[in-house]
């Protein structure tokens, strides 16, 4: 079992809401009839095994968990830096600002949100096959 539960009745979001991504993320998974268990990384630090099973779960580096792009990574490294994985695990721990948009865990499966509508994408599968319409 990994450190992050997952059960069918509940969704878990990671996400920062000092961002605007993170904040309009967060207020699509309000809508959601599913249990939600948000983790706010400005507020909850997320330990570098906890970062390590994101990763492996959702098939990426660390390193392609934090945002290249941000200001404030610019500001410190430069964007061809080459760090091994456990400097980039400090990097996330320490500077929760740099992490990429949002991560949702969907039942075992766990995603990369680059924008708030990605999570509609991933929840939509939730309702594949059912009617819009209750008559029928």
């Amino acid at each position: 079992m990994g450190l992050f539960a997952t059960d069918k009745k509940q969704i878990t979001l990671i996400y920062n809401s000092e961002t605007s991504i993170g904040k309009q993320t967060y207020a699509y998974t309000i809508n959601s009839k599913k249990e939600i268990r948000s983790i706010d990384t400005s507020k909850t630090k997320i330990t570098g095994t906890q970062w390590t099973e994101i990763a492996e779960k959702l098939d990426v580096e660390i390193q392609d968990l934090v945002d290249k792009k941000h200001p404030n990574f610019k500001n410190l490294y430069s964007e061809d830096i080459s760090l091994e994985t456990h400097d980039w695990l400090k990097i996330l721990e320490e500077n929760p600002q740099l992490v990429q948009p949002s991560i949702l865990i969907k039942k075992e499966e766990f995603y990369l949100l680059k924008n708030p509508t990605d999570y509609l994408k991933h929840m939509e599968s939730d309702s594949a096959g059912v009617s819009r319409n209750p008559e029928k």
